[in-house]
């Protein structure tokens, strides 16, 4: 098995290379990875209007919790989680706490009031209990005016 380089390793050669030679290896990381793909969108689209991207995000967590088949308890479970794992990836992708903050209580806010009895599922109720202390660890790092304004948000929805 092959090893990586290390990250060091990777940014002193990336600094030898030419601006062409960097623009090729982006756009072949971006054609073998969707992930990469959309990571390369956001730094180049998305990065300048973050108030936009979040926009954008809680649009698209809006319309999945919109199709969530609610047949099933397996069916709104594994439906959840996707929407997690969706909300997860764009705030990877933004790496700021604010975001963080503002799409994880979003996504809580559209969990609790789709009518969705999480509290009494067990596994659905643990997953939100733990958003919510991710958010506030988020708040915490946040400046004293904004840890107040979400703060108030995060007892709502506790």
């Amino acid at each position: 098995m092959i090893k990586p380089a290390s990250l060091s390793l990777l940014k002193q050669e990336l600094e030898n290379l030419s601006a062409k030679e960097v623009q090729e290896l982006c756009l072949k990381l971006a054609k073998y990875k969707k992930d990469n793909k959309e990571l390369l969108s956001y730094l180049i689209f998305d990065a300048g209007d973050e108030a936009e991207y979040i926009k954008n995000v809680k649009a698209e967590i809006e319309l999945q919790f919109s199709e969530i088949n609610t047949t099933h308890l397996y069916f709104v479970r594994k439906s959840i989680r996707k929407i997690l794992r969706t909300t997860n990836k764009y705030i990877r992708y933004s790496g700021q706490k604010h975001t963080e903050a503002e799409l994880l209580l979003f996504f809580c806010s559209k969990l609790k009031d789709s009518g969705i009895p999480f509290q009494s599922v067990s596994s659905l109720s643990n997953l939100y209990l733990s958003q919510l202390q991710k958010i506030r660890k988020a708040v915490s790092l946040l400046h004293e005016d904004l840890q107040y304004d979400y703060g108030r948000e995060i007892e709502r929805l506790s």
